[in-house]
C-alpha cells in the first residue's frame, strides 16, 4: 500500500529566483532570514539534506544526507499561494492572477453591495490587522463590510462576528466569488471574521478561503480518477476549490496541521495526503517576524522524527514550499519570488541531489509516477533518479 505525504511549508523560500527583479524581490531569502534568529534550529532537516540544496552556500552541508533534495524554480507567473500550489500539482499560470493596487472597480463593488444589501468600507490594499483597527469602529456603527486586498490576488472581507455572523459572512464571500470571474477572476475571496472591542479587535480562526477553480486537470484529479485516496489537510481544499480531493480536514494552524498529519500516518489508505502548514506565511512572514518564523520552523523540525517514525515501508515524505515571504525583507511584507526547497524521504529513496528543477510541477509528476500514473501535464518525474530497487534496512 503506497502513500505519499506532501507537506508544503507555506512561504519557506530559499533565495531569490532569477527573475526576482520583475517582482521587486531582489536579495530575498526567507530561510536565511529566519536562520538569523537565535531560535532557529533545524538539525533534523539538516540531516535530511536541506542545506545540501543548490544555493545554500550560507550553511554547511550534511556529509551523509538521508533524503533526496532539489531546488525548485517556479515556471508560472506569480508568487502567491494559489499559483504555487497549482504548479506543484501540474497547472501552469502563464500570467499572474489579477491584483488591485488601487482597489476594486466601483461598478464591481456596486453590484456586490446590491446583492449583499451592505455598503463597503476601505477598498484598498491593507494589512489585515491594521484594517480592522482603522475601520472596525465604522463597521460596527454602519454594518458596512470592510473590503480590502493586498499585493496578492485576493478580495478580502472583514466583519465583526456580532455584526455579521460567520455563516452570513461566508455567504457574502460566495456572492463575491460568483462576481469575481473572467478578467476579475482573483485567486481567492477570503472571509476575515473578527471579534473584540474598539481599540482591541482580534481576527478569529474562522478565516475561510473561496478559491477560483483550477482551470485544468492536475495531479489531484488524475489520482482521484485512478481510484486513489486524495486527502487535503489545512487550506488545500480551499486552494483547489475542492477539486480532485476525496476528503479533507481544515486546521487552525501548524500545530493542528502536524497533528492531523500524524493521524493520517496511522490510517490505512492508498494515495496522497497533501498538507499545507500556513503559519510561516500568515503569522510571521507577512508581519516581518523573524523570531516567530524561526520558532515555527524549529517546532516543525522537532516534530519531524515523530512523523518519520510512523512511516511505513512504501511511504514517501515530500517537504517543499509554494513561494517566499521573507520576514527580514523590510521593504515589503508581501510574498517574495524565490526558489523553494524539496526534500524527499523514505525507505526506498536514494539520497541524491537533484540540482535545480525547471518547475514545481516535477513534484506532481513524481507523485503520479510513484502510483504508476502518466501525468497529463508537462513535467519530469524525478522517480527514476531517487528510487532504489531494494528498500533500505
Amino acid at each position: 500500500m503506497k502513500r505519499i505525504f506532501l507537506i508544503v511549508l507555506d512561504s519557506v523560500g530559499i533565495g531569490a529566483a532569477p527573475d526576482a527583479q520583475l517582482y521587486g524581490d531582489v536579495g530575498t531569502n526567507t530561510l536565511k532570514s529566519a536562520a538569523s534568529s537565535p531560535h532557529f534550529r533545524m538539525p533534523n532537516m539538516e540531516k535530511m539534506g536541506l542545506f545540501n540544496i543548490e544555493g545554500m552556500d550560507w550553511h554547511a552541508p550534511c556529509p551523509s544526507p538521508l533524503a533526496a533534495v532539489a531546488r525548485m524554480r517556479e515556471a508560472s507567473k506569480g508568487k502567491d499561494t494559489t499559483i504555487g500550489h497549482w504548479e506543484i500539482a501540474g497547472i501552469y499560470s502563464g500570467s499572474p492572477l489579477p491584483v488591485y493596487p488601487e482597489g476594486f472597480p466601483e461598478e464591481l463593488l456596486d453590484e456586490f453591495s446590491q446583492k449583499t444589501q451592505r455598503g463597503v468600507l476601505c477598498n484598498r490594499p491593507y494589512s489585515g490587522t491594521d484594517v480592522i483597527r482603522d475601520y472596525g469602529d465604522r463597521h460596527m456603527e454602519s454594518g458596512d463590510l470592510i473590503v480590502y486586498t493586498s499585493a496578492d490576488s485576493v478580495f478580502q472581507i472583514a466583519a465583526h462576528e456580532d455584526v455579521v455572523p460567520v455563516e452570513e459572512l461566508y455567504e457574502y464571500c460566495r456572492i463575491a466569488r460568483r462576481l469575481l470571474c473572467g478578467r476579475h477572476g482573483v485567486g481567492r475571496v477570503i472571509a476575515r471574521p473578527f471579534t473584540g472591542q474598539s481599540g482591541n479587535y482580534t481576527r478569529t480562526a474562522g478565516r475561510h478561503d473561496f478559491s477560483i477553480e483550477p482551470p485544468s486537470v492536475d495531479m489531484l484529479d488524475q489520482l482521484k480518477e485512478e481510484g486513489y485516496d486524495v486527502a487535503g489537510v489545512g487550506k488545500i481544499y480551499d486552494i483547489f476549490a475542492g477539486k480532485g480531493l476525496t476528503e479533507h480536514v481544515y486546521t487552525k494552524g501548524n500545530v493542528e496541521g502536524i497533528n492531523r498529519t500524524l493521524e493520517y500516518l496511522d490510517k490505512d489508505f492508498e494515495g496522497l495526503c497533501f498538507i499545507n502548514l500556513v503559519d510561516y506565511d500568515m503569522l510571521y512572514g507577512h508581519r516581518n517576524d523573524i523570531e516567530g518564523y524561526a520558532k515555527a520552523l524549529a517546532y516543525f523540525d522537532e516534530k519531524l522524527p515523530e512523523l518519520t517514525a510512523k512511516m511505513r515501508e512504501d511511504d514517501l515524505l515530500m517537504i517543499t514550499a509554494d513561494h517566499g515571504c521573507d520576514p527580514g525583507y523590510l521593504a515589503s511584507t508581501d510574498h517574495s519570488r524565490e526558489y523553494t526547497p524539496l526534500v524527499i524521504y523514505g525507505k526506498k529513496i536514494r539520497p541524491v541531489n537533484l540540482g535545480t528543477r525547471r518547475t514545481f510541477a516535477d513534484i506532481g509528476a513524481t507523485v503520479l509516477d510513484y502510483f504508476g500514473v502518466q501525468s497529463k501535464f508537462s513535467a519530469e518525474s524525478m522517480l527514476p533518479e531517487i528510487l532504489v530497487s531494494q528498500p533500505k534496512p
